[in-house]
Formats: C-alpha cells, sequence, structure tokens
C-alpha cells in the first residue's frame, strides 16, 4: 500500500485536517508501523492548541501508538515483520549530552518527541526509531494504547511520589485511572480529586479501587503522604500542598500547566515538597509495562474514527471522557 491517511496540524489552534500522504519507507535504524490505534492524549491538546512552542509544522499529533511493524530500516535489530510495538512520546535522544550518559535520557538536550517534533500515530503509517520502540503484550490494541503516555508518564510520576500509603491524584482522566488500579494493587489508599459536582467521574474513580472520592476544594478524610497533579491547573498545587502531610510531596504529571497562584510559605513549611515530571526513560517504559499486566490493569476507552480527531479532541478539552479516547484508523 503507497499511501496513507493523516489528520494534520497546519498551524496551531486551527482543526486538524485530513491528509493523503505517500507511505514513508523507514530509514536506517528506523521501522514502519502499520498502526492499529492511537491515544488523544492531552498533550496532544496542548500542542493542538499551541501551548507548547515549536512543534514541526505541518504535524500529524499522537504519541500512544500501537501498531504491526510494516517495514525495518538497515541496522535495526530485535523486531520482526508483524510483531506488535508500542511507540511512546520519547521519540529520539542524543546519547552524548551530561543528562543522557547519567542515566537521565528524559531530560536530554536534543531529543525528539512523537507527534511533536517528528510526526505520530494519527494516521495509518508512521516510522519511528527502533530503539525507542517497545513489544507490547496480547490484548486489544484501543486498550493498550493509552498505556504508552498515560501510563507511563503517570508510572513516573508515581515512582517520584514515593512510597507513602495515602495518595492523592487531582484530575482523574486517562493517567489517573490507569494509576489507581497501581495503587490500589499494590496496597496505597488512592484519594481521587474531581471537578467539582463530577459524581459520575468519583463513582468511576470508587470503581477502580479509591477509598475516597471528591472535589478537587475538598479536604481528604485522611492526610496524604503525596499528591499527583495530572490536572494542568496551577491552582491545584497550593491545595494539594494543604492536603498533603509534613515531609508530603506534590508532583505536578503534565507538560504545561496554567499559572500556580503564590501562596503562604506555611503550606510547604515541614519539609514538603512541589516536583515535575519531565518526559519518560526507557527503563520508565520497561519497568510499567511489566508491572501493569501484573496488576490487571484495564483501560477504559472510547474509540473514534481517525477522521474524527477534531471530535476527540473536543471531547477531551470539555472534561466528556471517562478514561481516554483512542483513534481506530
Amino acid at each position: 500500500m503507497s499511501v496513507m491517511r493523516a489528520m494534520v496540524l497546519e498551524r496551531p489552534g486551527t482543526p486538524l485536517a485530513m491528509c493523503e500522504r505517500t507511505v514513508p519507507a523507514p530509514a536506517s535504524g528506523e521501522i514502519l508501523v502499520e498502526i492499529a490505534a492511537c491515544g488523544v492524549c492531552r498533550t496532544d491538546l496542548h500542542v493542538v492548541d499551541g501551548e507548547l512552542p515549536h512543534p514541526k509544522l505541518p504535524l500529524v499529533p499522537g504519541h500512544e501508538i500501537v501498531g504491526q511493524v510494516a517495514a525495518i530500516g538497515a541496522d535495526v535489530s530485535g523486531f520482526a515483520i508483524g510483531e506488535r510495538v508500542g511507540v511512546p512520546w520519547l521519540g529520539h535522544t542524543c546519547g552524548v549530552c551530561e543528562y543522557c550518559r547519567d542515566g537521565r535520557e528524559n531530560l536530554c538536550d536534543a531529543p525528539l518527541f512523537t507527534g511533536y517534533t517528528r510526526d505520530g500515530g494519527y494516521a495509518t503509517h508512521t516510522v519511528a526509531d527502533a530503539r525507542y520502540c517497545f513489544p507490547l503484550p496480547a490484548g486489544d490494541e484501543a486498550a493498550l494504547a493509552p498505556l504508552l503516555c498515560a501510563g507511563l508518564i503517570g508510572w513516573r510520576s508515581y515512582r517520584m511520589a514515593g512510597e507513602g500509603k495515602a495518595l492523592g491524584l487531582y484530575g482523574f482522566g486517562a493517567a489517573a485511572h490507569i494509576l489507581a488500579q497501581v495503587a490500589a494493587f499494590q496496597g496505597r489508599r488512592v484519594h481521587a480529586f474531581t471537578r467539582a459536582g463530577d459524581t459520575a467521574a468519583q463513582d468511576f474513580a470508587r470503581s477502580l479501587g479509591a477509598v475516597w472520592a471528591g472535589g478537587s476544594e475538598e479536604t481528604p478524610p485522611e492526610p496524604l503522604d503525596a499528591a499527583i497533579i495530572f490536572a494542568p491547573v496551577g491552582a491545584l498545587v497550593p491545595a494539594a500542598l494543604r492536603a498533603v502531610k509534613k515531609g508530603g510531596r506534590v508532583v505536578c504529571g503534565g507538560i504545561h500547566m496554567s499559572d500556580i497562584p503564590s501562596f503562604p510559605y506555611a503550606i510547604l513549611w515541614e519539609e514538603r515538597q512541589v516536583v515535575s515530571v519531565a518526559n519518560l526513560t526507557r527503563a520508565d517504559a520497561r519497568e510499567f509495562l511489566a508491572v501493569a499486566p501484573a496488576a490487571g490493569v484495564e483501560t477504559q476507552v472510547t474509540p473514534y474514527p481517525l477522521e474524527q480527531a477534531n471530535e476527540a479532541l473536543a471531547d477531551l478539552r470539555a472534561g466528556r471522557l471517562q478514561g481516554a479516547a483512542v483513534l481506530i484508523p
């Protein structure tokens, strides 16, 4: 098949447009992936809406890609035609900067990101650096797609939150609905914070193991050891600081957030911490893709045809989704 379809961003702030392109041939070190499903991530919204600077343009968004290897470039080993693979957000690192050399490739000085600085998965085909692709377990392709970012970035955020038993999750979307299951499996007490009055999201959180669910302005029934903020709302930082106990940690898990308002030093004092998470490493992916099946993680997804990518983004933007949206070519 020589022609592929793709939803393309020509300019931030404008709708994606369906285009036909020639199927690319994988270069040395690359594989061609025939896409079976691609998750719709909040990071895609930040790219499409122009909140992340300097995207590759024109751009095919999408970085939660599940597909099959359709062609293999030179100097690639470890993959076979027809093998199921996942393509995540981190698409390439330089390997030589100080961060790459000491195991922090998520902070690489010269990275490439799938669906941001290289074309991604809102398409029928994509090429990817084989070194940053991962074999995937058996299962429904649409259900696997959210693991490639909501799961991976969520996992890195979760590990940074520490070992405390009382964990708050602010913003119960794609990442939180995965992490709640992992945390419950590991014996932690999950407290889910949603938009005020969103009883459907709160019921959903409790169905996935949360011991408490309420609005983001509410006080949980016990002080938290840590909190992870997935919603891109800076005002949640002081709210979370008030909810964590002495020595507690607030982890900001998104790539973009509105400005954090000023807050009194008293809610940061007593060795509370605020930290951010940036990207992921391949080690994060290997760890999480082993943990998820052991924890029995089941994603809730809403499928959309590829040509309805704009509708999927609009539903995510408006908070109309439980779990994750997934495009099916």
